[in-house]
């Protein structure tokens, strides 16, 4: 039985999917839902459709990990990851959603933010690293501003992945104990470590401001990883309907025969990467 959170609680104490996922279930299921993915694709290609999907969260939540089983068996040209840095000392100066309107869509496209705009309403806020007029007009003109996209014909979904402190934690300890992950954790990460009840009050005033029913939040719960990979898309799969575009297999015809005339250079005039397999 899942505990209301109460007032001084978020949601993300209170997960309520942490059932286990069976890995055969999870294979299966995956390679169907990236199936689907390749078809959505095709069809938000063909239709000339434009899509912008924010995946926002807790650190070690799991958004980069729901992005890679999403993009991966996708057409690179027309499915981007944009992940920014730290703004330049002349981004600082610009409009604030300059460098995002950047990243947009075209037509046939579909882009997913690995943290977006929101940094503003989230880390910059806790952090200090805005003042209190410039988070303020965030919460302000963000509502706006998606929905300028929207009326544009931009679809936009925006999902947060919840998990709880106790999972966040042994995220952070497994990443310690790897040496190919360390780099996941940076000293923001652990200062926002120290900082959870901050964070909370700052999603909580965030949704409150731009929960809109034009682009509203989707809570992805991420306390089991892989549940929280199938359902993100499967919702995805739901929120941006598509018919069935996959273009016939095209028939290969017969290899033409090597010209006779053709003499391949020897081996030894190539630089061959060493074969270290045994």
């Amino acid at each position: 039985m899942v505990t209301a959170p109460g007032p001084t609680s978020s949601v993300e104490e209170t997960p309520a999917s942490t059932g286990k996922v069976d890995r055969k279930y999870y294979e299966k299921e995956l390679a169907r839902l990236q199936a689907e993915l390749v078809k959505q694709q095709e069809h938000v290609r063909a239709r000339g459709l434009r899509v912008v999907v924010l995946f926002e969260g807790r650190d070690a939540a799991g958004k980069g990990g729901a992005i890679q089983r999403i993009t991966e068996s996708l057409n690179p040209r027309h499915a981007h990851v944009v992940a920014l840095p730290a703004p330049t000392e002349r981004e600082k100066g610009q409009w604030y959603f300059q460098r995002y309107v950047a990243h947009l869509p075209g037509p046939g496209e579909m882009v997913l933010f690995d943290r977006s705009w929101y940094n503003r309403a989230g880390v910059e806020r806790v952090m200090g690293f805005c003042t209190d007029e410039e988070y303020e007009e965030f919460l302000r003109s963000c509502p706006e501003f998606e929905r300028m996209l929207v009326r544009s014909g931009i679809t936009v979904l925006k999902y947060w992945f919840s998990v709880s402190d106790t999972e966040q934690e042994k995220r952070f300890q497994k990443r310690l104990e790897d040496p190919t992950k360390r780099w996941k954790l940076s000293p923001m990460d652990l200062e926002a470590r120290n900082r959870w009840v901050d964070f909370s009050r700052a999603k909580d005033a965030m949704f409150a401001a731009t929960d809109i029913p034009e682009a509203p939040w989707w809570v992805v719960e991420a306390e089991v990883k892989k549940r929280a990979r199938l359902n993100v898309i499967a919702h995805l799969l739901s929120q941006v309907p598509y018919d069935d575009l996959t273009p016939p297999a095209p028939e290969l015809p017969p290899r033409p025969p090597v010209q006779d005339d053709y003499v391949r250079p020897p081996k030894e005039s190539q630089h061959i990467v060493p074969d270290v397999v045994p």
